[in-house]
């Protein structure tokens, strides 16, 4: 693994996987291709700019030919592929730019990595496909977590436009024999979270003393990682995972959405004890729940840990506590990402109903 095209790597995950690169590695060269869309944010990666072994490029991976020029002149062998729409929400808003970048834009990526590694074979080829534990569907209370088997029911525009992009990157392994391997990782959370995401939405509102909408009873339970550990999980398939395998990543935990947010509200009073908001626990509201709303993700670990090695480091108040600390101390990046992408007519359309 020595040049590696990065997509999205401007979004949430990706910008900390190209972080967590650069920390462990000096060998690389990183081509990150990112079309800055509302979840993209050049910004994360300002310590980069400039350097030798880091190149941005603003694009779209439906764009067929830049994405086969950036092969062809990075002489790409690895691929990591983030980008996409994310956003459940959004989907519900808006699903035909999920079909887009989702279906089409994985198509494109798979296609140029094909025609180009056809031409320049090489045993360190490797195209890694981030998807979601979304594909799935929904967890009842008493079902066992989802795991590399788990028949696909997506329930989102959002999830069904990721499970048709793992379709297609397993039918290029199969067809074609591309050496592909895909994560299906659970929710994730830390530094570099776009805020209208659970999380950082919580504490950027909880901050400013305003509501803290809780959708329906908030008794959905979500298996939340740190986004440093899902980094080290990505590494380890890279360097290690069998070609044509599919990969659970988890935080094997699974608290109600409601016990996140009473976790995220006791921290701020604890490290914001001037606040005139303490209390923070007393700005949650519960809303009407969103259309079509899974009730439990869990993601079985046990393949991964068995041949991987891989565990997460962090439990979820380790790793809340890093968070909460690292969005306080970063309040400027967070309001310059909500001016620029208009967080305001975000949270209008999509909470001011309910």
């Amino acid at each position: 693994m020595r040049s590696i095209l990065v997509t999205g790597g401007c979004g949430f995950i990706g910008s900390n996987f190209i972080h967590y690169l650069f920390d462990l590695r000096t060998d690389i060269h990183i081509t990150n291709l990112d079309a800055l869309t509302y979840a993209g944010n050049e910004s994360s990666l300002a310590k980069y700019a400039g350097r030798s072994s880091y190149r941005f490029v603003k694009g779209d991976i439906c764009d067929k030919d830049l994405v086969a020029r950036l092969f062809a002149e990075e002489k790409i062998d690895t691929v990591v592929h983030f980008a996409a729409e994310t956003h459940v929400d959004r989907s519900i808003l808006d699903p035909l730019q999920f079909l887009q970048t989702n279906v089409i834009g994985t198509g494109v990526l798979l296609e140029a990595a094909r025609a180009y590694w056809k031409k320049h074979p090489s045993e360190e080829n490797h195209f890694h496909h981030i998807s979601t534990d979304e594909v799935f569907g929904t967890l009842s209370p008493d079902d066992p977590p989802f795991n590399e088997t788990t028949p696909y029911a997506p329930n989102s525009p959002y999830s069904a436009s990721k499970a048709a992009s793992d379709h297609l990157v397993r039918a290029y392994f199969t067809t074609y024999h591309l050496p592909v391997t895909i994560s299906n990782c659970s929710n994730n959370y830390g530094p570099y979270q776009l805020p209208e995401k659970l999380i950082p939405l919580f504490i950027s509102n909880a901050v400013h003393g305003l509501p803290l909408p809780v959708y329906g009873d908030g008794k959905q339970i979500r298996d939340w990682v740190y986004v440093e550990d899902h980094c080290d999980a990505i590494y380890q398939i890279l360097m290690n995972g069998n070609i044509g395998e599919t990969y659970g990543i988890g935080g094997n935990n699974q608290p109600t959405n409601l016990e996140i947010i009473q976790e995220i509200t006791a921290l701020l009073d604890e490290l914001l004890p001037e606040s005139p908001y303490r209390p923070h626990a007393n700005l949650i509201k519960h809303v009407t729940d969103r259309p079509g709303h899974d009730r439990r993700y869990a993601m079985n670990i046990t393949k991964i840990q068995r041949e991987l090695g891989w565990s997460p480091k962090h439990d979820l108040r380790s790793g809340l506590r890093e968070t909460v600390e690292w969005f306080l101390q970063n309040s400027n990046w967070v309001n310059a990402v909500k001016e620029k992408r208009d967080f305001s007519s975000f949270m209008q359309s999509n909470y001011s109903n309910r």
